[in-house]
């Protein structure tokens, strides 16, 4: 049936419905410190898939499944158009929590629970996504299914890729079933909730973040090379110390970080110091340098700073420096119809919101070389995620659900 409009700005989700979806789930490879190991295409994953696609089946969508293992759940709509979807992964890290990826699956559950309750049929259909593979765990890539669907990369590559015991992503495909052959469907519109996976909604007390896009990353494997000489009998005019040199460069990267625009990121994270020993300078330093900015001409000067800060600490320190780039992931900006949908509704529905930038890569990035896509972020405990001790508060989590809600009856009716 068809809903009265009226009702509709009153529409809300089973806060509690939602919550306890959420633990059930995490009691799917749950750990003794409250997070969750539920590593991508193992036999834990296939329990939490089969969880929740039995849901979906509940909530009388029909299930469809691709090549690389992503799992569609379609909701029909009043005529056959291309859906406006929703999703994320439900694969976690090793040590991982409770919320991260999950929460987007089942806040698209749960819109579909809201939906069937009030007896409401969108004009276009729904689907919500289960990706494959997103946390790049067990294998590589990271976000995997969502790279294949946008054509990343190629189905062939993907499945052949191996974990630490040899096994393929097609073999355990086909171990756990899902190993699908359905063809993946051409979004409208894609959304995908998260937690925040940082501090800013949190520290601000600010409910809902409306998501301007992903951060650009460019990675750097840095080596110094020195000359290993004893601590005692050299004098310090005379040493050519590549840890003082590197040292100057790790100031060098938070400098840099600090210096630019754009939700600038700079980051030292590993670091080899060659011979290691007590009393000799050190004669090479391999470290590592992650920046990330939300336009890539910032995040292109920021490593052209890079280039000339090592120059100059070549030279003052009689030490080379080689910069080898290893990675290059350039920023992704979502649909600014969606993100402006997404912070009105926030404030029509009474919740503080502020737009904001990801700083972690997300199934939505590849997503949004297909279709408009946008994301909707709300706080989790102390910025803290990739952790077992990873919370949401459920009425954080009931407010995103809310605006995912009525941001995709608006792209839908």
């Amino acid at each position: 049936m068809a809903a009265n409009p009226a009702t509709l700005p009153r529409l809300r989700v089973n806060a509690d419905r939602l919550w306890n979806s959420l633990m059930r789930l995490a009691a799917i490879g749950a750990t003794e410190k409250g997070g969750v190991r539920r590593l991508a295409l193992t036999d834990l994953d296939r329990q939490g898939r089969d969880l929740v696609t039995g849901w979906l089946r509940d909530a009388g969508c029909t299930i469809s499944v691709d090549a690389i293992g992503n799992v569609f759940a379609r909701r029909p709509g009043r005529r056959d158009a291309p859906p406006v979807a929703v999703g994320s992964h439900i694969d976690t890290q090793p040590s991982g929590g409770k919320f991260d990826g999950n929460y987007g699956v089942l806040a698209g559950l749960e819109v579909l629970r809201t939906l069937d309750d009030a007896g409401i049929v969108t004009e276009r259909p729904l689907t919500v996504a289960i990706w494959t593979n997103e946390e790049g765990t067990r294998f590589t890539p990271v976000m995997m299914g969502s790279g294949v669907y946008a054509g990343a990369f190629t189905l062939e590559h993907c499945l052949g890729q191996r974990d630490l015991d040899g096994v393929s992503v097609g073999d355990a495909l086909a171990a756990i079933g899902y190993d699908g052959r359905a063809t993946a469907p051409a979004f409208a519109a894609y959304f995908e909730p998260h937690i925040e996976q940082g501090p800013v909604l949190e520290r601000e007390g600010i409910v809902v973040g409306a998501v301007e896009g992903a951060l650009g990353q460019r990675w750097f494997d840095a080596v110094v090379t020195g000359q290993d000489a004893h601590a005692g009998p050299t004098p310090i005019e005379m040493r050519r110390d590549a840890l003082l040199a590197a040292a100057e460069l790790v100031l060098e990267v938070r400098r840099i970080a600090q210096a630019h625009p754009d939700y600038a990121r700079g980051t030292v994270g590993q670091m080899r110091v060659s011979p290691n020993s007590r009393n000799v300078i050190p004669g090479r330093v391999d470290f590592t340098v992650d920046f990330r900015n939300a336009r890539a001409e910032t995040l292109d000067a920021m490593c052209a700073d890079l280039q000339r800060s090592a120059a100059d600490v070549a030279r003052r320190h009689g030490v080379d420096v080689a910069l080898t780039e290893v990675v290059h992931f350039p920023p992704c900006a979502f649909d600014p119809v969606l993100v402006g949908s997404i912070e009105r509704l926030a404030a029509e529905l009474g919740h503080s919101v502020r737009r904001l930038a990801s700083g972690a890569g997300h199934d939505a990035v590849y997503v949004a070389r297909t279709c408009p896509t946008a994301m909707i972020f709300v706080p989790c405990d102390g910025g803290i995620s990739h952790n077992e001790i990873e919370n949401a508060r459920p009425e954080h989590l009931a407010a995103g659900a809310d605006v995912l809600l009525h941001a995709m009856l608006e792209a839908a009716r």
